[in-house]
């Protein structure tokens, strides 16, 4: 086993799912934010909504085809770079990206043509449906890819079958619904609305700034600020509700994100502040709000945290019962009838994975001594700077985009967002922030869960490939290469497209009465509002 390899090849995914998570929350909002613009123009009749429509429209099909590009590339990685995952789990991991391919991935596809290309050829309501069944295609795809990766947080309804040496489905209703994937799927998309809405608030306040497209730039910002506010309030609340997931099943990814090295009394303070100290365990200038962590994750006064050290100590002791776990399988490999083993192993099986931690350091587990068990048992905790810090970059990005669509709900609801420059200036800067929040959170959640590439089952340095550090190299140098000139490619068509205006050849910016006028009309400055209201 080549430690180099397994690093290459994480850095590898990690990058093409960084880069792929640029496009999809953009994606998920749109759709939604688009479902919401052309209703108001069903419901009013008024042109201005339809042009608005439309150019939100163009930006979601240019972002679209650049998340379908990388999100594709990233599923063959699977079967690439980490294909003892794929047969070790692919039973149960399969599934989910296989329903979201047939069910939700063709259904988004399908209509994402018949949206664009329907203008005209549909009734108004008939095409509302065909964008509205987009946007449930859009969410749906993330739902089953969450589900997925919910299971790799969470490992419920399955179990190892010595027979087939694999992980197997015995419940696929425990992973429908797992509470990970559920808490994750609705924290994700919420995410996505805010992305959306910070982009289309930005670029109307760069129209506002400079005089250009008023009428459209003037009614995106009241729709993005009132889906903005609601999407940022409800971040906040199922982000809690994902936390309080991490309580019951995921408890070292929340010691680490709190660097609480050790169980406090309960109720658990919330650290604001601090400097883990790795070396020592311990985290230095500490600044605390007393109970609120104990509170968010406990829901009660009287629960505790458990600190690191002692979720040390009970991997130890899973270590310890995973090795005979894996003696009864090694054993069951010869005589698959023989019962006593087979108790054996039906016994400590939920250990199993643990005991697969020793092979990093020994070709047998069975032969690891007390020292390497407990030494081995410190692997389980993650990166703890690392943790602690993104999430409080998160979080306080989380706090600054309910400040700013507050203030831009209060602004729009005044009639007062077109005059206050300092607020539109702040609205243009604040677009990258949702997307460092959000790559932010997607660390959070697969290198909080490291050791494991699925949590107490699989360790990531068992599922890659049998590559070469030098295919790896070669690999991430050509993604990084293509990825980098469609990045190039995307940001200059939509800048293009912001500057182009969202009036198409076929629609007349500047309707005037009769011919005898159009040299008049053909003077108006950009800044009038072309289409009446």
């Amino acid at each position: 086993m080549d430690l180099g390899v397994i690093d290459l090849s994480r850095l590898q995914f990690a990058l093409t799912a960084l880069y792929h998570f640029l496009f999809v929350p953009l994606t998920l909002g749109l759709s939604m934010m688009l479902v919401i613009m052309e209703s108001v123009y069903v419901m009013t009749n008024r042109p201005i909504w339809r042009v608005i429509t439309r150019f939100w429209g163009r930006i979601f099909a240019i972002n679209f085809v650049l998340g379908v590009a990388t999100g594709l590339t990233m599923e063959f990685q699977f079967g690439t770079n980490w294909s003892y995952f794929s047969h070790y789990v692919g039973d149960i991991f399969g599934a989910p990206l296989a329903i979201e391919g047939l069910m939700a991935f063709f259904l988004e596809a399908t209509f994402v043509g018949i949206m664009f290309f329907g203008w005209g050829r549909l009734s108004k309501l008939g095409h509302l449906l065909v964008t509205a069944m987009v946007a449930l295609g859009t969410n749906l795809s993330a739902l089953w890819i969450l589900i997925a990766n919910g299971w790799m947080q969470n490992p419920v309804g399955a179990t190892f079958n010595p027979e087939t040496m694999r992980m197997e489905v015995t419940d696929f209703g425990a992973v429908l619904f797992n509470p990970i994937a559920q808490a994750k799927f609705v924290h994700t998309v919420s995410a996505g609305y805010v992305c959306a809405a910070v982009v289309v608030l930005g670029i109307s306040a760069f129209w506002l700034l400079t005089d250009r497209y008023k009428g459209v730039a003037r009614r995106s910002m009241t729709v993005a600020a009132a889906f903005g506010l609601a999407a940022s309030l409800s971040v906040v609340v199922l982000g809690d509700e994902s936390g309080y997931a991490l309580t019951d099943n995921q408890k070292m990814k929340l010691a680490a994100i709190e660097a609480a090295w050790h169980t406090a009394p309960a109720p658990a303070g919330l650290t604001l502040f601090g400097v883990p100290d790795v070396a020592a365990r311990e985290t230095r200038y500490e600044v605390q709000i007393p109970w609120v962590l104990g509170l968010i994750a406990t829901r009660s006064l009287d629960g505790t945290v458990t600190g690191m050290s002692e979720l040390v100590l009970k991997a130890q002791e899973r270590i310890t019962s995973g090795v005979v776990a894996y003696d009864a399988v090694e054993r069951l490999k010869t005589d698959p009838a023989n019962v006593a083993q087979r108790a054996r192993f039906e016994a400590h099986k939920r250990d199993l994975g643990y005991a697969l931690l020793l092979k990093r350091h020994v070709a047998d587990p069975r032969t690891a001594s007390l020292a390497l068990i407990a030494s081995t048992a410190w692997d389980v905790v993650p990166n703890v700077p690392l943790m602690f810090w993104s999430f409080r970059i998160m979080a306080a990005i989380g706090v600054l985009m309910i400040a700013l669509f507050g203030a831009a709900f209060v602004l729009t609801s005044l009639r007062l967002h077109t005059q206050t420059r300092w607020f539109l200036k702040l609205a243009v800067l604040a677009i990258p922030l949702p997307w460092i929040a959000i790559e932010l959170g997607w660390m959070l959640a697969e290198i909080g869960r490291q050791p494991w590439a699925i949590e107490g089952v699989l360790p990531t340095f068992l599922a890659a490939s049998s590559l070469t550090r030098g295919v790896l190299w070669t690999t991430i140098i050509g993604f990084t290469a293509i990825y980098g000139t469609l990045a190039v490619i995307e940001v200059r068509l939509i800048l293009a497209t912001i500057r182009k205006g969202p009036f198409e050849h076929d629609e007349d910016a500047y309707p005037v009465p009769d011919a005898g006028s159009a040299g008049r009309g053909a003077a108006r400055p950009v800044a009038a509002d072309p289409i009446p209201a």
